[in-house]
């Protein structure tokens, strides 16, 4: 660091020339967090309304989650699934419980979720439905976000995302995102599951039209197809239910899980699914070497206590009730400098007007103010706020955003 620069100028130096380039931060270097803020290396405060994508749906340095965290950091961090640990049987137990399903297999990130849950869809389409072996098809959908392994890439339709990355895995087929006629029509006899995103979160919080989902279980029964549900960003109280899918009447098959399950402490992710579902699994066909460590159980299932309060005061009945304030106050800006609005709970994703300028702008005006939020795809930004935050910070966020809005379209 030298004498001209910032504290953040020396970080960025820092991460510039020693990290690969995979990302364009905002301007801004986070040193502490608690609840909905963060503080960077300046000192300076901000509201914390990206959450982690949905990582943090319980704020930073949640007390009870950190406890757990220290609790078991003080005991057991890791075994590998050589050997059984004490924490492992009851999340298990417990996630399964609170999904109502039969079985929970733990692995670490989003990514390695949806790819567990894809393998799996394969093997039960082979074994339980009967399709021929290496002929699987898997319908997904345009827009979708689900990690970024060759595999997932491979059916994206972000020329970022697929640029350069070929060649990719066979056996996915895209149709558009709440199009069900178009659904129906690629389902093929070697057709064994359809991957969703119930909300598409990296799309701009896309909410499908009223039935879709309804629509996609009644196909998938019709045509003997499992419904897998990518509730990676969606699920753990995000749109003010356990699961999205839940809170739209439907149940899926199989849910893949990640980001707030582990605390915004460490990565744990699962898929859950009945015995008929994950039963194809046998010793030595799949595995992890942190999959279901004790330090990362210990932390979800704190997590799970957190979401299994349904009462008036738990933090699902606080995300309905905010996310009410939420939609309305940016509603109330449509027309002044926002086009559209669009979300579910606490997530919303908003459409300015891109004569003011693009989503990074936005977001680096919010950034000034005091708020930190995400932009995706041209003049759009994304508002997931933690489930922990008040009615006074989110029409502090929105006040942010109108006046951010004022500034760029200027006097």
């Amino acid at each position: 660091m030298t004498l001209m620069q910032s504290a953040t100028e020396a970080h960025q130096e820092l991460v510039h020339e020693h990290s690969a380039h995979n990302y364009h931060p905002l301007p801004v270097v986070v040193a502490e967090g608690n609840g909905a803020w963060v503080t960077d290396v300046e000192g300076r405060h901000y509201l914390d309304c990206l959450a982690g994508y949905s990582a943090l749906n319980f704020g930073h340095r949640h007390p009870e989650l950190v406890a757990a965290a220290h609790r078991q950091l003080d005991r057991l961090t890791l075994t590998s699934r050589a050997f059984g640990n004490d924490q492992l049987g009851p999340f298990c137990a417990e996630l399964a419980a609170l999904v109502g399903k039969q079985r929970v297999l733990p692995m670490n990130t989003g990514a390695e979720a949806v790819e567990s849950g894809l393998k799996v869809a394969r093997k039960w389409g082979y074994e339980v439905k009967g399709v021929r072996e290496n002929r699987a098809r898997i319908i997904v959908a345009a827009g979708a976000f689900h990690g970024r392994t060759i595999s997932i890439v491979g059916f994206s339709t972000d020329p970022d995302a697929r640029g350069g990355f070929g060649p990719f895995t066979p056996g996915f087929d895209v149709v558009p995102y709440g199009d069900l006629d178009a659904l129906a029509a690629a389902v093929t006899p070697d057709t064994v599951a359809v991957l969703l995103e119930p909300v598409q979160g990296e799309a701009g919080v896309v909410v499908p039209p009223a039935g879709y989902l309804a629509g996609v279980r009644a196909i998938c029964d019709a045509a003997r197809l499992l419904f897998v549900a990518d509730e990676v960003q969606s699920g753990l109280g995000r749109t003010g239910h356990v699961l999205a899918t839940r809170g739209a009447g439907v149940d899926a098959d199989m849910y893949l899980l990640g980001k707030a399950l582990g605390g915004g402490i460490l990565p744990l992710s699962a898929v859950v699914a009945d015995d008929e579902v994950l039963g194809v699994l046998r010793p030595g066909q799949h595995g992890s070497t942190f999959g279901g460590n004790p330090l990362a159980c210990a932390v979800g299932r704190a997590v799970l206590g957190l979401l299994a309060d349904s009462g008036p005061h738990g933090v699902l009945a606080a995300a309905r009730r905010l996310g009410v304030v939420l939609q309305s106050g940016l509603a109330d800006l449509v027309g002044h400098g926002v086009v559209a609005v669009r979300g579910a709970g606490l997530w919303a994703g908003v459409d300015v007007d891109p004569r003011l300028g693009t989503g990074r702008a936005v977001s680096e005006a919010l950034a000034r103010r005091g708020v930190l939020v995400k932009d995706t795809h041209g003049s759009t930004v994304r508002f997931s706020p933690p489930l922990v935050v008040t009615d006074d910070e989110i029409g502090f966020a929105i006040d942010a955003l109108a006046r951010s809005l004022a500034e760029l379209a200027g006097p």
